[in-house]
């Protein structure tokens, strides 16, 4: 799971513009919430505050933090960091991740806690028990990792109680995926390798394959994977889909398709706008600008030659967008929209091969009017 910010560049689209030229890489809120708990950790045994703190990530690299918020009391410490995104459009950056910990009688063992800001898992599917605060495998891992080394290099057993807050992630976690997840109260505290790669395809897909594994925990037999908003709310009141049957596919039509292949629902809706949905009639997986293009050439192929004008042939073969055939099919009375759902269908079927799935595709204009249905 990621927690992007998800700015709408256009009326059904979810992607988020990459700037151009070199992008600077970032730190997860897992990575500051494992060097905020050893730095709080560190004072709570020896009564000073490493400052910057260094930690070990999974891939073996040792970044060090400055620390934004130092506290030490009777039996408990805490230290705070700012994150830092990098250049990722990430609602967590400049977010102060926050690790109070306290010692904990023999044979407690170590104890994850969620404070201000953190989650709380409520639905089966995700790598973590109903009940739990929302701090992801790795991040535990990272922490258990840090905190066993400190306190076996003074002498003492692991049994730390580790409260984990980031405040004002409650509403922070709004511009998130977690609501739909089941993750209340606040934001997950994240990362699998420590560092944020800006604008990474990986992380995206990943929430998509979370969102389908709580789909497939609750029983849900309908999902709807959408390429933006517009799409995804004519297709949601289409069917009365509950809101933990959306699935936020945005460009990424292959990242979803190759996870439900093996990890099967009853049904799944596709959706998105024209331009978006000719795309995946021609055989491309990813629908993002910058990696697949609108083919004038099979667009053409789609109209009847006897009814095409060489101007209207020229017009085509040199249309700017999707939206301008789309257009000349109006011109013409042509239904351009019906046999581009279908061949949409064919690659949705294609890439889920055997599996026990039922596909079909809507395809809406951009006021969310549906253009064409196809099953």
């Amino acid at each position: 799971m990621i927690d992007p910010a998800q700015p709408q560049d256009s009326p059904d689209s979810k992607a988020l513009r990459k700037p151009q030229g070199p992008l600077r890489t970032g730190w997860t809120t897992g990575a500051c919430a494992t060097a905020s708990t050893k730095a709080a950790l560190t004072a709570l045994i020896t009564g000073t505050f490493p400052d910057p703190v260094s930690i070990r990530l999974p891939g073996g690299q040792e970044p060090a933090f400055a620390l934004a918020l130092e506290a030490l009391g009777d039996g408990w410490a805490k230290a705070g960091i700012i994150k830092d995104a990098g250049d990722d459009p990430d609602v967590t950056h400049g977010a102060t991740v926050i690790s109070q910990v306290r010692l904990l009688p023999n044979g407690h063992g170590i104890q994850f806690k969620a404070g201000d800001g953190v989650g709380t898992v409520t639905k089966p599917g995700l790598p973590l028990a109903i009940g739990e605060p929302a701090i992801n495998p790795v991040p535990r891992t990272m922490m258990v990792g840090e905190v066993e080394a400190l306190m076996t290099t003074h002498g003492l057993e692991a049994d730390v109680e580790i409260t984990i807050s980031i405040p004002g992630g409650q509403e922070m976690a709004q511009k998130t995926w977690n609501p739909r997840l089941g993750i209340i109260g606040g934001l997950s505290v994240l990362g699998t390798t420590g560092i944020v790669h800006p604008f990474s395809c990986a992380a995206w897909i990943h929430s998509i394959h979370r969102g389908i594994d709580v789909a497939r925990a609750m029983g849900i037999k309908h999902v709807l994977g959408a390429t933006g908003s517009t799409s995804e709310k004519a297709a949601q009141q289409l069917y009365n889909l509950p809101d933990q049957a959306l699935l936020d596919m945005g460009d990424f039509a292959g990242g979803l398709l190759k996870y439900m292949r093996q990890h099967p629902v009853e049904r799944l809706t596709i959706a998105g706008g024209f331009a978006k949905m000719s795309k995946l009639a021609q055989g491309a997986l990813d629908l993002h600008s910058s990696r697949s293009k609108i083919d004038n050439s099979f667009m053409k192929s789609i109209f009847y030659d006897d009814i095409l004008t060489s101007n209207m042939i020229d017009r085509i073969q040199n249309a700017n967008t999707a939206l301008e055939i789309l257009e000349i099919s109006k011109e013409i009375r042509f239904d351009i929209a019906t046999p581009i759902a279908e061949l949409a269908l064919k690659t949705a079927q294609a890439t889920l091969r055997d599996a026990d799935v039922s596909v079909d595709i809507i395809i809406t204009d951009r006021k969310g009017e549906i253009l064409a249905r196809a099953r």
